[in-house]
């Protein structure tokens, strides 16, 4: 079977605030780029509630309706804004070729990733039909709104020991809910959390059930070598027990760190393949904000304009 086939002078594979961004600026710089929005159009802000942290919105605003915004924007400036997703990739030349719904293939002279990042979850049912509304991944986003609060936050690397002790000055009491004897952090981190006095450490212990029916109102947790159950009573969990970025497609032909983040050039949104850009928290597994996501959006398709003028492609 022929697949059906498109050249494009830009393509953005992804939706969050990166990939909007970069087809705001794109667009605006009349790449005629074509956006395809993935398995999540808008990216992980559609499963957030309320946002406050975005500048911009001084009353704060919900995350789908944010990323309507930012697609209602692009698409003002003469995005193509597309469902689909990507599903194979060759960057063996120049210009790359992208696999759609395994049916069409576009050439594209220039490639933007934004494919962004899922967070890793424990897999129970009351923490997916909780999610929002109590339960999250990002304690620096949702924290806010626990202040004098009680939370529990599961993980024991560095990442949960940070947002243990972000969470601690803002809330009452902060459970650190930890499946070995101690934790993966480094010492240092190890250290603050340890000498934090209103985090109280459950080692040794899962989490069996988040309690609530509207919104969390309590956690059950187990201890591992006992059995024994515990019941706290929160009104947050938080669950930090890391970020897969959404990068298995790309493994073949971009440079990535162990952990599938991928490499870009310092300084700048570029690929080790020309013609092939990444922006967001594809490859950013230090700050994962949606302004960050956007600003390095944004510095992707200025990145691209200047490649395919440099290239004389107009």
């Amino acid at each position: 079977m022929t697949k059906e086939k498109e050249h494009v002078k830009c393509l953005i594979i992804g939706s969050g605030p990166a990939g909007y961004t970069a087809a705001v600026y794109a667009a605006r710089a009349d790449l005629k780029p074509v956006l395809y929005q993935g398995l999540q159009p808008g990216g992980q802000l559609t499963i957030t509630t309320d946002v406050e942290n975005y500048p911009g919105y001084p009353k704060g605003i919900q995350g789908p309706q944010m990323m309507e915004d930012f697609r209602a924007q692009a698409e003002r400036f003469g995005a193509d804004i597309r469902m689909g997703y990507a599903t194979a990739v060759d960057f063996s030349s120049s210009p790359g070729k992208v696999i759609i719904d395994e049916n069409k293939e576009i050439t594209a002279d220039a490639v933007i990733i934004a494919t962004g990042a899922s967070a890793k979850w424990l897999g129970l049912p009351s923490e997916q039909r909780l999610n929002g509304f109590g339960v999250s991944a990002c304690a620096v986003c949702d924290g806010y709104f626990f202040r004098k609060q009680d939370v529990a936050i599961v993980g024991g690397g560095d990442t949960a020991a940070e947002e243990a002790t972000y969470l601690a000055k803002l809330c009452n009491k902060v459970y650190m809910i930890v499946r070995r004897e101690e934790l993966r952090a480094s010492k240092a981190m190890q250290h603050r959390v340890l000498n934090t006095p209103n985090i109280e450490m459950f080692f040794s212990h899962e989490t069996k059930e988040i309690t609530g029916d509207q919104s969390v109102s309590g956690v059950t947790v187990r201890n591992v070598k006992t059995g024994q159950e515990s019941s706290l009573n929160i009104t947050g969990f938080f669950v930090a027990i890391g970020h897969q970025p959404n990068s298995v497609i790309f493994k073949d032909w971009l440079d990535m760190d162990k952990n599938g983040y991928i490499l870009t050039v310092p300084g700048s949104t570029r690929t080790n393949r020309e013609g092939v850009f990444a922006c967001g928290d594809v490859q950013d597994h230090v700050y994962r904000q949606a302004v960050t996501a956007a600003g390095s959006g944004c510095m992707a398709a200025i990145d691209a304009e200047r490649y395919l003028a440099a290239k004389g492609i107009h």
